[in-house]
């Protein structure tokens, strides 16, 4: 490769110090007037913001307090999800006092099936159906009014 420059004129040169001073120094009456420019034409609204400066506050307060409001009611913490929430736990504390007594009675059952003898016949009796020597057991008989499936899927 050849890195070679043909034409000096191309090759870009960078400003000095001097030269940036002195375009600076050349534009300085233009930004001036620029400025005064934009001055004479904020001045009147800077004079009115500075006269309503009271209101612009107390409505800046006014607005910053409904959106803390909003914010507190209805935000991801808010006194509605709050409430949501402490319904949700409370009916949570129910229902586990609720198991606790289930659990309870359970335990009870367990108990009289591991010592006592006539809860084991009880459920013997109940569950599997047996009987002693000489007894009878009534099973009453299954309906005989079977309907047909509501649908006739299973007719070809």
């Amino acid at each position: 490769m050849d890195f070679r420059v043909k034409n000096i004129s191309r090759i870009r040169r960078f400003p000095s110090r001097q030269d940036g001073l002195r375009a600076m120094a050349e534009k300085a009456p233009q930004a001036e007037a620029l400025a005064a420019s934009w001055i004479l034409s904020v001045r009147p609204l800077a004079a009115r913001v500075y006269a309503l400066r009271r209101r612009i506050a107390t409505i800046t307060v006014a607005v910053l307090a409904g959106l803390l409001f909003v914010h507190v009611m209805f935000g991801a913490n808010g006194m509605i999800v709050y409430k949501q929430k402490r319904a949700e736990y409370d009916s949570l504390q129910k229902r586990i006092v609720q198991e606790q007594k289930e659990n309870e009675l359970y335990t009870q059952q367990i108990q009289g099936l591991k010592t006592d003898e006539k809860a084991i016949e009880k459920e013997a009796r109940e569950q599997l159906r047996y009987v002693r020597p000489g007894e009878y057991v009534y099973v009453p008989p299954v309906p005989a009014n079977l309907r047909p499936p509501a649908n006739h899927s299973a007719k070809k």
